[in-house]
């Protein structure tokens, strides 16, 4: 999923109150132009210079939000391609429901970019609106779409089990992880289903909507018969990340 969200278009089009609906959904960090020139960049005024440099700082602060994790949101006007290519890659969302603005300065730079994910036209509310991007950035997982499984018992989950699991997801588009419950089986087995699950979902937060987490049995042999309709296969990754081990990761962790 994007996580550095730019909702751009002319002062007055409805940017603020459509990131208003959008950002509970997203849980995301918003930056407002207004506000972040009043508290932080005093500095600039609006002649072309500033106003690259104010979009590359409101990039910059969206990129801090999205390498902790997060998702952020930049509701500003970002009226030429230099301010947004100094914002930097974002999922564009464009607000084109007036022709101008009441400050001519601005309409007389502005320029329409020519690549965003969703155009937004006069037609519809905020709400309609916040409800289809959210469709478009987390989708839901649909049970029934083609879906690879991996079963382990990620005690902990690590970089590799990433690595594995994004590999899967290219390939296939969604997948299922399945735990095993081997909590206390023995020492190398110290986490329950739910710290799994959370370190898994905190590893795949970009992926969300791509695949789901569900508790096993202590599955220990897979068996199946001919012509099961699917296939098994080993992934097979890099030398490096072939090579990371759990037990390193778990004493890394403290878990002995």
């Amino acid at each position: 999923m994007s996580r550095k969200i730019l909702v751009m278009g002319l002062p007055g089009s409805g940017k603020t109150t459509l990131t208003r609906a959008l950002a509970p959904m997203l849980n995301a960090v918003v930056f407002n132009n207004d506000e972040v020139r009043a508290n932080i960049n005093r500095d600039l005024g609006f002649s072309i210079e500033d106003r690259v440099e104010q979009a590359r700082r409101m990039g910059w602060l969206c990129d801090r939000v999205v390498d902790s994790g997060g998702i952020a949101i930049a509701d500003f006007v970002c009226p030429t391609p230099a301010t947004r290519a100094a914002f930097g890659e974002a999922f564009t969302i464009f607000i084109d429901r007036i022709e101008a603005s009441r400050f001519d300065d601005t309409n007389q730079i502005f320029i329409p970019p020519e690549r965003f994910e969703i155009r937004i036209e006069a037609e519809g509310t905020p709400q309609y609106w916040a409800e289809r991007i959210f469709k478009l950035l987390r989708p839901a997982f649909d049970p029934k779409g083609p879906t690879a499984l991996f079963v382990g018992r990620f005690q902990p989950f690590h970089d590799g089990h990433q690595s594995l699991i994004e590999e899967g997801l290219k390939r296939v588009g969604q997948v299922c992880i399945a735990v095993r419950d081997t909590q206390h089986v023995d020492g190398n087995n110290p986490l329950s289903f739910f710290d799994v699950s959370r370190r898994i979902e905190a590893a795949l937060r970009p992926h969300a909507g791509r695949f789901v987490i569900v508790p096993l049995p202590n599955i220990t042999h897979v068996f199946y018969g001919r012509d099961v309709g699917y296939v098994v296969e080993r992934i097979f990754l890099d030398d490096a990340t072939e090579a990371i081990s759990a037990t390193q990761a778990r004493r890394q962790a403290g878990f002995g």
